[in-house]
């Protein structure tokens, strides 16, 4: 019986999606031969209401901030790497961080024996057809880990030459709204010129509108059950509707904080390095919190997808060079992208400033923060790299003691 981990990070009250998830893990124990072992890990105020609806089901761990740091401190004394410090903050930094938490469910995951990861988000449920829940997980669990000639598909566009690789990814993406915040100016003609700057600076006009047109948009809702062996595009899966096996292990996500689609970039590697994949369209659907809206919340928002825009100058440098997922490759090619020159991202920060303050408003705020952190923004960037560095480097040794470290002390 294979062991898998199913997983939610959350920082916000989520009690309807965790109740969406254990019928999701109730589901994959009922139809494949898997045991199912749901982590949740909970940085939100309200712990105690998820606990009430996590109570009673086997194989739950829901792991508050203190449970999780204190597994962490195990494992990284265990692991013997050189920076033991530096390691805590990037695993578990004070402050947002998407990757730094989906990297604490690959280690927990690990630690439990699960071969692999199933990720969902606290903002997110699923799709109802003929009256039944649409899960992922079956998608998942017909093909994930297995080799890529025995995938269970609709379509095979997978080259034959890949035909004994290992399925390392089954991924899918979402209805509902729009996957970064910006549906207020999806008619503003502001918005293209806000969202083409997240293309790489040498992508022609017609390449920078085919971006703006496909991102953060989602896809149709579900009518049946369609699936392609392939390696699969990244542009067409989302993170909140993911699986990976062996991939997780071997690489960390980034770990920058206050930064949205820093925990995408497993999805780049498994592209560039040609490893097969499933793409199919059991797609969750995303909606909005309501702490988003809010001034607070809205500021907090645009900032990370500021911040976004200033990553991506290191990570399309990675993407283009990248041909294989081994770590040494990539560490060298991320500290690589670190050496280029800061001038485009500046000149990218200064052009995000004059289209916040075009479109006016309460984006206007926006503008006014960039102004003010011009210069931490920018340097932000570029130590998030070397932070990154340093963890692909410790990875190796975090996941072997993660291995041998259980979740709950004593």
């Amino acid at each position: 019986m294979r062991r898998i981990c199913l997983t939610v990070p959350t920082n916000r009250e989520c009690a309807a999606t965790l109740t969406e998830v254990l019928a999701e893990a109730a589901y994959a124990e009922e139809h494949f031969d898997v045991e199912v072992h749901l982590v949740v890990l909970d940085s939100s105020a309200d712990f105690a209401a998820h606990a009430q609806v996590l109570r009673g089901t086997e194989r739950v761990w829901h792991l508050d901030e203190a449970a999780q740091g204190e597994f962490l401190q195990r494992v990284i004394r265990r692991s013997g790497v050189t920076r033991p410090g530096l390691m805590a903050d990037l695993m578990l930094p004070q402050g947002l961080s998407y990757g730094a938490c989906t990297n604490r469910a690959f280690c927990v995951a690990v630690a439990l024996g699960c071969e692999s990861v199933h990720r969902r988000d606290s903002d997110s449920y699923f799709q109802t057809h003929d009256g039944d829940r649409v899960f992922p997980i079956h998608a998942e669990l017909l093909s994930l880990g297995k080799p890529a000639h025995m995938a269970v598909t609709t379509e095979n566009k997978l080259d034959p030459a890949l035909r004994d690789a290992t399925v390392s990814m089954v991924g899918a993406s979402f209805v509902g709204e729009m996957s970064v915040d910006l549906g207020d100016i999806r008619d503003h003609e502001a918005y293209g010129d806000l969202v083409g700057l997240w293309a790489a600076e040498d992508s022609s006009e017609q390449e920078k509108e085919a971006l703006v047109r496909e991102s953060f948009m989602g896809s149709e809702p579900f009518t049946g059950d369609w699936s392609v062996l392939t390696v699969v595009d990244p542009m067409r899966v989302d993170m909140h509707n993911i699986s990976f096996h062996g991939l997780h292990e071997r690489i960390p996500l980034p770990p920058a904080k206050d930064t949205i689609g820093s925990d995408y970039f497993l999805i780049h590697v498994a592209d560039k390095a040609r490893l097969p994949g499933v793409l199919h369209n059991r797609h969750i659907v995303n909606f909005h919190t309501r702490e988003r809206k809010s001034p607070a919340g809205f500021l907090a928002y645009q900032m990370r997808f500021v911040k976004f825009i200033l990553s991506m100058h290191y990570f399309h440098f990675t993407y283009r060079r990248m041909t294989n997922s081994t770590p040494a490759s990539i560490a060298a090619l991320v500290r690589e992208s670190a050496w280029q020159s800061g001038e485009p991202n500046a000149a990218k920060l200064d052009r995000m400033e004059r289209v916040y303050r075009r479109i006016g408003g309460k984006f206007a705020a926006v503008a006014d923060q960039i102004v003010e952190r011009r210069e931490s923004l920018l340097t932000e960037a570029r130590r998030d790299i070397d932070d990154y560095v340093q963890l692909i480097e410790a990875w190796g040794p975090l996941m072997d003691a993660s291995r041998v470290t259980d979740v709950r002390h004593g």
